[in-house]
């Protein structure tokens, strides 16, 4: 078994990967390509593949938090090992390489994820669980009718629009999202690279909701061929309780589902009712659960 740094050629043999461990996921080629060949600025990113017989049988990634101002954070993310290689060490030796990254960075506080399956693995080095998520699918040919927009509501989709003014409206919304460190510190910078710059935003897909000129509320669509992911649907505190995220999501379903989407996912963390509740009512269902997972780095 090799243990080495992710080259950009690797994508395909990644995504493979990922797609046989973690069919929910929804990353192309191309986008984990530039992933691997441009990182994300500031965060020092890096990923390790674990290779045997000149196959790519493991991946992990590991980088500083930059969506965060809670010092010293950094998070080893989706490691995952091909089934036919668990228990003969890959795992290990692939968290190894991760951690041995970090902790020259100054990283303190680590966050990874594990299935349910994988907790055992990761308290066995030195992780806790302390959040869950769901992973949750829509086939779209079931999406429910979209309602016409409410007096003063406007529906538009990503084209066209200033990203600086999706930019406010993501940090804004996202300030209080649960998870294990506050979500207030995306810079636009950083911003640009995951969401606006990347290779599988579908744009027209997308959809912003203004009310009286005022960008409000949003859903994003993430797409590889005819799977989408729904990378977020918020909106800023003072519009909540309205429908707007539903209507928001329900009309980027719509237009994914006309240029050729069959299937939708998405993520939720276990307390973050509401959005269980909108989901849930669109139709979605659980098929995968995973865990946020800490440990301090000595």
């Amino acid at each position: 078994m090799l243990i080495r740094t992710a080259r950009p050629d690797d994508a395909p043999a990644v995504v493979a990967l990922r797609a046989r461990v973690h069919p929910y996921l929804v990353r192309g080629v191309e986008s984990t390509r530039r992933m691997i060949a441009e990182p994300p600025p500031g965060e020092e990113w890096t990923a390790f593949v674990a290779e045997r017989d000149d196959r790519v049988v493991g991946w992990v990634s590991a980088y500083r938090n930059g969506q965060t101002s809670t010092a010293d954070s950094g998070d080893v993310s989706l490691l995952h090992v091909h089934p036919e290689q668990r228990g003969r060490g890959v795992g290990d030796a692939l968290l190894d390489a991760a951690l041995g990254h970090l902790r020259p960075l100054g990283i303190r506080r680590v966050r990874a994820w594990a299935r349910t399956e994988s907790l055992p693995f990761a308290r066995r080095h030195g992780f806790t669980p302390t959040r869950e998520l769901r992973y949750s699918a829509l086939e779209l040919r079931d999406t429910p009718p979209l309602p016409a927009a409410p007096d003063g509501v406007r529906l538009l989709p990503l084209a066209g629009l200033d990203p600086r003014r999706l930019h406010a409206a993501h940090v804004a919304a996202a300030a209080d999202e649960p998870g294990d460190a506050p979500n207030h510190a995306l810079s636009y910078r950083n911003w640009r690279y995951e969401v606006w710059d990347n290779l599988g935003l579908d744009r027209a897909a997308s959809i912003a909701v203004e009310v009286d000129e005022e960008l409000v509320s949003f859903s994003l669509v993430k797409r590889d061929g005819d799977r989408m992911w729904s990378d977020m649907t918020a909106t800023l505190p003072a519009f909540r309780g309205r429908g707007l995220a539903r209507l928001a999501k329900l009309a980027a379903l719509h237009r994914a589902r006309a240029t050729g989407v069959s299937v939708a996912y998405t993520s939720n963390d276990e307390t973050n009712a509401p959005m269980l509740a909108i989901n849930e009512r669109l139709g979605y269902r659980r098929v995968a659960t995973q865990w946020s997972c800490l440990a301090e780095l000595g």
